[in-house]
């Protein structure tokens, strides 16, 4: 009995001493394997996407669920093969550029290339079945999309064919007769400009400079631009506003140069925007629910993402502090169980299906912008936005009350 209870204090003292680490394996954040887990996510959104298209069978196979208050329900089902492309690719751009990686990546990356190539043909080819609609208001927006593409990744660009390289100028250029509202698809058409500027061919700098000045009359303080003469409490300039100016203009400027001062004052106020949407992330990875497209769910955060992807944090920004916000957003927006249908296509919500939640011209082609809240997958995996233990964002420092934290203030 002595040596029973003598054995069974032994084990007890083991399984207590093991309890710890064997905990640490089942969560992937104690194990700072967070990259595995944004892959894994983003390919679980753009698998349906790309694999389709790339079989020449989106249109065929995608579901389109419209808003409840569509305000075009035949067009908006025209273009939703288009916005679920250009809106997948958009976000996936930067991680199919990367090169190298575990062999488990590079495979899944190599898929995606191979993918991305026959779907950008069918997308632009007038004698696939899914070619897509460039002839509608709404596709001067998507078009502009797969120009940020074809920006972030060259690697796509450069190996398509000439003919196809053709035919996407070509599916371009139909969307340049489109007049674009007074708000910020006045920066739409000008990264279809940038596009062609980047891949020195022809383009139209007033159809850029008109854009850029008009934001600078919008600029209205702290970081914060209207989209339009009205200003509106939504998250427009984390959607288009900041990620286009921040392209539009690196492009020109590296072209003629007429940018420099514009870059100087943007980098100050990109900075602060991003202090602004850490600190917009709750301690559980939500966030204010406010505004015209929430639907669009972690792309809420693509401001924040993109100026970890350029490296271009502001000091008070540990990109690892970053990494852990960003992460907690994108468990907290896809655990939903009804985030998805039962064939894997996004449905229309923020925490799962919330039809009601939707604006006029959301459908299911628009949530795929949610793909750019992955736009770090574009560094290294030994970059320290990757590499760097988790670290507690402000949020997390303020509400748990045991660290001090730098106050907030306001920029001109």
């Amino acid at each position: 009995m002595i040596k029973m209870n003598r054995l069974f204090l032994i084990l007890s003292l083991l399984v207590c001493a093991l309890t710890p680490a064997l905990s640490q394996i089942k969560d992937p954040q104690a194990t700072n394997d967070d990259r595995k887990f944004w892959l894994s996510q983003l390919d679980k959104i753009a698998r349906p996407v790309f694999s389709n298209l790339a079989n020449d069978q989106l249109t065929k196979n995608m579901p389109v669920e419209l808003s409840i208050r569509s305000n075009d329900p035949e067009m908006r089902i025209k273009v939703a093969p288009l916005e679920a492309f250009a809106r997948t690719f958009c976000g996936i751009a930067s991680w199919l550029n990367l090169e190298g990686g575990n062999a488990e990546e590079v495979a899944l990356r190599n898929q995606y290339r191979e993918w991305a190539l026959k779907a950008v043909s069918n997308a632009v080819n007038p004698a696939s079945k899914d070619y897509m609609y460039f002839t509608t208001g709404q596709s001067v927006v998507d078009a502009s999309f797969i120009a940020v593409g074809f920006i972030r990744c060259p690697w796509v660009w450069e190996n398509l064919t000439k003919k196809t390289q053709k035919q996407v100028v070509d599916a371009f250029k139909l969307t340049s007769k489109i007049n674009p509202p007074f708000n910020n698809w006045l920066l739409f058409v000008g990264m279809i400009e940038a596009f062609y500027c980047k891949y020195n061919m022809p383009w139209d700098p007033v159809r850029v400079e008109y854009g850029m000045r008009q934001f600078e009359q919008w600029y209205i303080g702290d970081a914060t631009y209207k989209d339009g003469e009205s200003y509106h409490y939504d998250y427009y300039n984390s959607f288009v506003i900041y990620p286009y100016l921040a392209q539009i203009a690196k492009i020109i400027n590296a072209s003629n140069g007429n940018y420099k001062a514009f870059l100087e004052k943007f980098k100050k106020r990109s900075e602060r925007y991003a202090i602004i949407q850490e600190r917009l992330i709750n301690a559980d990875g939500s966030f204010p629910a406010t505004g015209r497209s929430i639907v669009y769910r972690g792309a809420v955060f693509q401001h924040l993402a993109d100026m970890a992807l350029r490296e271009s944090l502001p000091q008070e920004l540990h990109p690892a502090q970053v990494r852990s916000a960003l992460t907690a957003v994108i468990r907290k927006t896809l655990e939903s169980p009804t985030t998805f249908n039962n064939k894997g296509w996004l449905t229309i919500g923020l925490y799962g299906t919330q039809p009601n939640i939707a604006d006029t011209y959301n459908n299911t082609g628009s949530l795929y912008l949610n793909t750019t809240i992955f736009l770090p997958l574009g560094l290294p995996e030994d970059n320290p936005f990757w590499s760097a233990p988790a670290k507690d964002w402000s949020s997390k420092k303020i509400w748990g009350g045991s660290q001090d934290v730098k106050n907030d203030h306001a920029i001109d």
